[in-house]
């Protein structure tokens, strides 16, 4: 796991690891709130959540020093690593063909 978040790529590293773990997950979402649904039970301890937590805020703090959208990096990057950008287009070719 990803220890610290100082760049843009590491905002995109930290998404594609959050995807490895099997997460369909929001940027706004607190990882205490993930439940696994087989078990019913949390899919973080307090101490792995807390974590995950912390990271997604120093993510924000990067995009925002950037002026980047957070949103669009996570989904791009979760569409990329699962698999889902042969469905659902990413947004910077959406982003690209509106600019065009």
């Amino acid at each position: 796991m990803i220890e610290k978040i100082l760049t843009i790529e590491d905002v995109k590293q930290y998404a594609k690891q959050l995807t490895a773990e099997g997460l369909s997950f929001h940027p706004d979402d607190d990882f205490n709130d993930y439940i696994d649904i087989s078990t019913g039970k949390p899919s973080y301890s307090n101490d792995d959540a807390a974590l995950r937590n912390e990271l997604m805020t120093q993510c924000f703090d990067v995009c925002e020093k950037e002026d980047i959208d957070i949103y669009e990096v996570m989904m791009e990057e979760m569409l990329l690593e699962s698999g889902m950008d042969k469905i659902i287009p990413l947004p910077s070719l959406k982003k690209e063909a509106k600019d065009q």
